[in-house]
């Protein structure tokens, strides 16, 4: 059995149990225990295991992919390309977001006892998200983007940061003579191949990790607050799906003519590693081995967009930042025009650059784009008990998105893409 087979299994089980647990077993003392004591730990060490070996896959990644074009100017023109991808991308889902939630309403009319549960349910998790979002965001965000430390900042995952050292590292390779930098070309290169050994231990662990992640919250939440927040998480999984869909499959045949059935039958690991983790941080090994393997892209052109994308390239996240303020506004009664939802779009784009690629990465910023529009912070608890279940959703978006941007750069850096495997 094919291993993503194996994990689509653990996740169909897990759902199953877990709905079952909440359904017919809502009180029971062993339901808790296990969910405590098992099913999460394992999910816990599954995800902490790839999410350890982040930091330096994304450094080794990118300074290789930047040594490996060699030439700066190239470099200059590939991150151009790389980035204006993910701009467009960005800006043209959270658009897709504001219009549905402005076509469907789905926060227009909401009971308001039914708010009052869910606020009174999830105050303690807001004003924990509260306290992260004062913080706020600013000018100052890009200024520590350079990192002061840069073994500070890998150490508290600020992968702006890490990301800017790596792309510095990487272009002062290009600037020393080669036989003085191709020892440390193998070192990175010894680097990435003891992180791909350690992601193939984690991935021994995945079908049970996902197993135990997926019944932990259906087996606490159910299927009865997605049904009370219906509208709006249908919303935003419309909007997630035409954006996959549609734009994505109109950029890969446009941008990097390329069959977009060929292309979402290479990214099926991808979407199940995306969606059974909901961290784009934790996907990106999944990424880069199929866009070297499966679709033929180079090393240097996937190591250089993939991280990059994980951590900037965020549509999903975009379009549900943008979806989930809408939404509030209308269940507060809070009136945004045209101008305040232009404000929101560019607030989703920014905010989305900025957001952690890990679960619930996202919740914090999104509070920053609630306050500046005049909405309550503290209402995002209303959706966080539906929030893992989007959270699994547009990680798949961001993730797969990143792909799309692989395939751009890497057609118009002439590569001519064939399928390896598979």
């Amino acid at each position: 059995m094919k291993l993503h087979t194996k994990i689509l299994l653990g996740l169909a089980l897990g759902a199953a149990a877990g709905v079952s647990a909440n359904r017919f077993l809502p009180d029971a003392a062993w339901v808790a225990w296990f969910g405590n004591n098992l099913a999460n730990p394992v999910g816990q060490v599954f995800l902490r295991m790839l999410l350890m070996v982040v930091i330096p896959l994304v450094f080794a990644s990118i300074a290789l992919g930047v040594a490996g074009i060699g030439d700066l100017r190239a470099v200059g023109r590939v991150g151009g390309k790389t980035l204006g991808y993910f701009v467009m991308s960005t800006v043209i889902s959270a658009v897709i977001g504001l219009a549905l939630v402005n076509i469907f309403q789905p926060g227009a009319g909401m009971d308001a006892a039914m708010r009052e549960e869910l606020f009174a349910t999830y105050q303690s998790e807001a004003a924990g998200l509260q306290a992260r979002a004062e913080v706020g965001f600013g000018i100052q965000t890009f200024v520590n983007i350079v990192p002061r430390n840069p073994v500070q900042a890998a150490a508290d995952m600020d992968m702006l940061a890490v990301i800017f050292f790596a792309l510095m590292f990487g272009a002062a390779l290009t600037l020393i003579p080669r036989e003085r930098a191709e020892p440390m070309v193998k070192l990175l290169d010894a680097l990435m191949e003891v992180v791909i050994k350690i992601i193939d231990f984690a991935m021994k662990l995945a079908p049970y990790g996902v197993f135990g992640l997926i019944f932990v919250v259906t087996s606490r939440f159910g299927w009865d607050l997605l049904g009370q927040l219906g509208k709006y998480v249908l919303v935003a999984l419309v909007g997630l799906a035409l954006h996959a869909v549609v734009t994505l499959s109109i950029l890969v045949r446009t941008f990097g003519r390329m069959s977009p059935l060929r292309f979402w039958k290479a990214a099926r690991p991808v979407i199940v590693t995306a969606f059974s983790t909901s961290s784009s941080a934790a996907t990106l090994p999944t990424n880069i081995s199929v866009a070297e393997k499966d679709l033929g892209i180079s090393p240097k052109i996937a190591g250089f967009v993939l991280p990059l994308g994980a951590t900037m390239n965020m549509n999903g996240t975009s379009l549900y930042e943008g979806v989930t303020v809408l939404f509030l506004a209308q269940v507060f009664g809070v009136d945004l025009n045209a101008g305040q939802q232009v404000i929101v779009v560019f607030l989703s784009v920014i905010m989305a650059i900025g957001a952690a690629g890990v679960p619930g990465g996202s919740l914090p910023l999104i509070m920053v784009v609630l306050a500046t529009v005049g909405v309550p912070p503290e209402g995002i608890a209303i959706i966080l008990g539906v929030d893992r279940i989007l959270d699994m959703s547009r990680t798949v978006l961001n993730t797969t998105g990143d792909l799309t941007a692989a395939v751009y750069v890497a057609r118009s850096e002439g590569e001519i893409l064939e399928t390896v495997r598979g």
